[in-house]
């Protein structure tokens, strides 16, 4: 069984947070959580996939947690999604992977919207990943000219089974000969025996 995708969740409200986690969790999806981005927690041998962050303090928006994250090399590229009250002021600043839920949200808004993300960024990957194969297939057919060895290497490979197959036919043949000539052989040397046989009474008698 495939695992899921792996969510970074930075919510302070605990309550919050361990209902998202188990919500997404429900979904087969791994939860890494954190009280808020200061102390998101490092894991070199975790790779994120999504980012699920509230960017209120309490009741007030604290768009600190937003700036956080888009100077956070390892968090500004991640497919995003906002918690906030509020959520039409944020909008208008929002990187093009990243989505704004209000609050309060119902978790299957949240799931849909997450996986909505995941999907555009994996066929963002997959496009990129088409063009670095047609430019590197592009480069290849430009450097590479037409050859006629690998023919001629085709062709000798060809005369040298044919040559193979046509020793054995020899072979076969020269021991079908020898055995019809070793029983031909037999056969005439007990014919001679059997004529010599009544002569040799004859001439006692």
């Amino acid at each position: 069984m495939s695992q899921g995708p792996t969510v970074l969740l930075v919510e302070a409200d605990p309550s919050l947070r361990r209902l998202i986690s188990l919500g997404l969790q429900h979904q087969g999806w791994q939860v890494i959580e954190a009280n808020s981005c200061a102390s998101t927690p490092t894991y070199p041998e975790t790779v994120f996939d999504l980012l699920v962050v509230d960017i209120d303090s309490g009741v007030n928006r604290n768009l600190a947690f937003l700036e956080h994250v888009q100077a956070d090399p390892s968090l500004a590229e991640l497919p995003t999604v906002l918690l906030s009250w509020d959520q039409s002021p944020v909008q208008t600043s929002l990187p093009e992977q990243a989505v704004c839920l209000s609050k309060p949200f119902d978790a299957r808004a949240l799931y849909t919207a997450a996986t909505h993300l995941l999907q555009v960024r994996a066929e963002r990957l997959a496009a990129q990943v088409a063009q670095a194969e047609e430019r590197l297939l592009a480069t290849y057919r430009q450097q590479t000219a037409p050859s006629i060895w690998p023919i001629i290497t085709a062709a000798g490979m060809l005369l040298v089974v044919t040559g193979m197959l046509m020793q054995l036919a020899i072979a076969i043949v020269g021991i079908v000969i020898v055995a019809m000539a070793i029983i031909m052989w037999g056969v005439g040397t007990h014919s001679s025996q059997n004529e010599i046989a009544p002569t040799l009474s004859q001439t006692s008698a």
